[in-house]
């Protein structure tokens, strides 16, 4: 008997020939063979997809997984992390290729580093759209992008998040939604209020191939991450850092809440925190994940591969058309 995810599984050679195989939801492969590749391919457009969420939500993982798809010659060398990389990537890329600017505020937190990150994109859109790129940038929140491209350029936004301390999820924010997210009265508040029944699953496969691969990007991701921060922070984001880190100890501390019951408390109030970033700050204040913990987080993460095989895919068809939603964008 085959299961539902092989059935929806897609597969891709790595540099070496070798087949990665990953899910893909049925309504997002057959927007990519229906709607973008031709796109790309026949019709002289290109495409611009950001992809948000907190930290260690998976948001590169899928970002990867997308490129791969609707690029099968897409490899480490068109992620990028930099806005020099991203630079040198645009110029070298062929017509129809797929590039990742992975991570591309994380580290920038002063006002001129985030403007320089904008400009150097705002700078070679006429670029992407002359080759006809699939572009994909990965970055915290919407909100820090450039209104011109969070608006105007990107077809749709993809918000990545956890349920109940689960990865493999997101949401899918067409044109006009996107544009009510971005200019919602609450936007300051990094609100995502706006409904969207546009809704899927992933799975956490490294899409660019096996395990030394995959190291290779970890460590190209680590070294542009420590690099960035020598960008200086100002000291608004080190006040507000600093508190954050603060009440998310408090609550570890002082009311004995495990990780993801402050995750969730936190999110509960649309404050987009994951299990990782809390464990992370928890643990510049010395504490340790209780091995309950650990083993509850390893049970949620294989809720996500045990749904994918016993459980059918969601239909999402019928809420692609939503009632004043935008069909064509994506």
């Amino acid at each position: 008997m085959t299961s539902n995810s092989s059935i929806n599984s897609v597969s891709r050679l790595d540099k070496n020939g070798k087949e990665v195989t990953y899910f893909l939801e049925p309504w997002i492969k057959n927007r990519f063979d229906k709607k973008i590749i031709p796109d790309i391919t026949e019709k002289d457009k290109d495409c611009v997809i950001a992809i948000d969420g907190p930290e260690g939500a998976g948001k590169s993982t899928i970002g990867l997984q997308w490129c791969k798809y609707v690029d099968p010659t897409f490899n480490l060398s068109r992620v990028v992390f930099t806005p020099d990389e991203f630079r040198e990537a645009i110029y070298k890329a062929k017509k129809g290729q797929a590039i990742m600017f992975d991570e591309a505020f994380t580290g920038f937190s002063s006002r001129a580093a985030l403007s320089g990150v904008n400009k150097t994109l705002i700078s070679l859109m006429m670029q992407i759209r002359q080759k006809n790129l699939f572009f994909v940038i990965v970055l915290p929140t919407i909100f820090l992008l450039d209104k011109y491209i969070s608006i105007f350029r990107t077809r749709v936004l993809v918000h990545v998040y956890e349920n109940n301390g689960r990865r493999g999820f997101f949401r899918v924010y067409s044109s006009k939604k996107k544009k009510q997210l971005i200019m919602h009265k609450d936007a300051k508040t990094y609100s995502y209020g706006i409904r969207t029944n546009k809704k899927g699953r992933f799975y956490g496969v490294f899409a660019l191939g096996d395990k030394k691969e995959e190291d290779k990007y970890r460590k190209k991701k680590a070294d542009a991450l420590k690099n960035s921060e020598h960008n200086v922070m100002s000291g608004g984001a080190v006040k507000y850092r600093e508190q954050r880190d603060i009440m998310v100890y408090v609550l570890r501390k002082e009311l004995k809440y495990s990780y993801k019951k402050i995750e969730n408390l936190l999110n509960d109030y649309e404050f987009e925190i994951s299990y990782a970033q809390i464990r992370n700050i928890c643990a510049k204040f010395g504490d340790k994940e209780e091995k309950e913990e650990k083993e509850e987080e390893k049970k949620n993460q294989a809720l996500i591969e045990e749904e994918l095989i016993n459980n059918p895919v969601e239909n999402l068809e019928d809420d692609e058309n939503e009632e004043g939603d935008d069909e064509d964008d994506f």
